[in-house]
């Protein structure tokens, strides 16, 4: 291979290990891609502890190996990310089901303008046998689907592992996942900071693998929602949190009067009951996820928002507790509006469709303004400012 320059334009970064049958081919069909495009370009194998020839092989042919000590896919591409010398990096997996000579199509749009260029494996083709049909037609799809509704991005192939992007990119994503959510943040985050993010068609190809993938198809795809979720509190816990309240709240209202029949159907306390914890469990999760956004942020996985900032700048500790104390109050005036009317009745057998209208809303009122005061003090706790043991 031409003797590489101290700043070329491209890095191709691959984690590796133990891929010694495919490794080889990937570097030369690489290095065939690099020349016929007229790149100027380098090879980094990011080696995560290889215990067979590939290490030799990546140097005999004039790859650049670092080796990456810390376990994991996120790891080994942070690893040789981190020693990438170009103004681009595409990186791909050594295993031989990505089709390298398509480099020229990532850095053409890198040099357009995109911040994030993904491969699409759908427009470009999956060759027979290169992926289960649990991924192609269930997991993969839906993913995509899920990863387009949440982050309103048009994405057709939100997971491939075939990707460029710039390194000035990268250092604005500030990635800070380490297993196979890595790839997952770098998509979301690009979306996320409005980085400009452009697709090509690629091709997927069996791999060249004589042993199982490192991939295990069912728990790194509930490991890439999972993150999805957890990155989108207002899918998973604002809107949910959301309905289950409005929805609680009108159907309780609905039945405080007394009984409701629709049709042959009768709603009484009973409904009532259910509506009240609708009501409880939406707080619970429309607080959760104020919580869960305003923690990713500060641990520096989302980036700041005005507008959530000001929104929460009114949920302080003082107002929470003033709100967390009027429902309570509100509460025990019911339940004593209760224990009024069962002793207007004497003390004697209580009529539950009368009294459970007093004492649910009451026990909603004093578990609402409970919650209250504990968000808005755990919300307190993740607001002092901390500072490191130097400082």
């Amino acid at each position: 291979m031409a003797e590489v320059p101290a700043s070329p334009e491209l890095t191709l970064v691959m984690p590796c290990l133990n891929e010694a049958r495919s490794l080889g081919d990937c570097i030369r069909e690489a290095q065939a891609a690099i020349a016929q495009a007229g790149l100027s370009g380098e090879i980094v194998i990011a080696d995560n502890g290889s215990s067979d020839e590939s290490v030799t092989i990546a140097t005999r042919l004039g790859a650049r190996v670092v080796s990456v000590a810390e376990k994991g896919y996120g790891h080994a591409l942070r690893g040789g990310i981190a020693a990438a010398r170009g103004r681009y990096i595409v990186m791909g997996d050594a295993d031989g089901s990505y089709d390298f000579s398509h480099l020229s199509r990532f850095v053409n749009e890198l040099r357009a303008g995109a911040d994030l260029v993904m491969g699409n494996r759908f427009r470009g083709g999956v060759q027979p046998g290169a992926m289960p049909w649990k991924n192609r037609y269930i997991g993969n799809p839906v993913l995509s689907f899920i990863g387009r509704l949440f982050f309103r991005t048009s994405l057709g192939d939100f997971h491939c592992g075939l990707r460029g992007f710039s390194a000035d990119a990268y250092r604005r994503m500030n990635l800070r996942t380490t297993g196979m959510e890595f790839a997952s943040e770098m998509v979301i985050k690009s979306v996320v900071l409005g980085l400009k993010v452009s697709e090509v068609p690629t091709t997927l190809r069996p791999d060249r693998r004589d042993r199982p993938p490192h991939l295990r198809p069912w728990r790194d795809g509930w490991r890439h929602l999972r993150f999805m979720l957890l990155f989108s509190p207002r899918w998973l816990f604002f809107y949910p949190g959301l309905f289950l309240m409005g929805a609680g709240t009108i159907v309780g209202a609905a039945l405080l009067p007394g009984p409701l029949r629709i049709g042959h159907v009768y709603l009484d306390v009973h409904t009532l009951l259910f509506a009240a914890g609708g009501v409880l469990i939406g707080f619970q999760a429309v607080s959760f996820a104020a919580l869960s956004k305003y923690f990713t942020i500060r641990a520096g996985l989302r980036p700041k928002s005005a507008q959530f900032e000001s929104w929460l700048d009114k949920l302080t500790l003082e107002s929470g507790i003033i709100v967390g104390g009027a429902l309570l109050l509100g509460g025990v005036l019911l339940w004593v509006g209760a224990l009024w009317y069962w002793r207007s009745q004497g003390f004697g057998n209580l009529q539950p469709a009368q009294t459970l209208r007093w004492v649910i809303p009451g026990t909603l009122c004093l578990a609402l303004g409970c919650q209250m005061i504990l968000t808005s003090f755990f919300l307190g706790v993740l607001r002092l400012d901390t500072r490191g043991d130097d400082a």
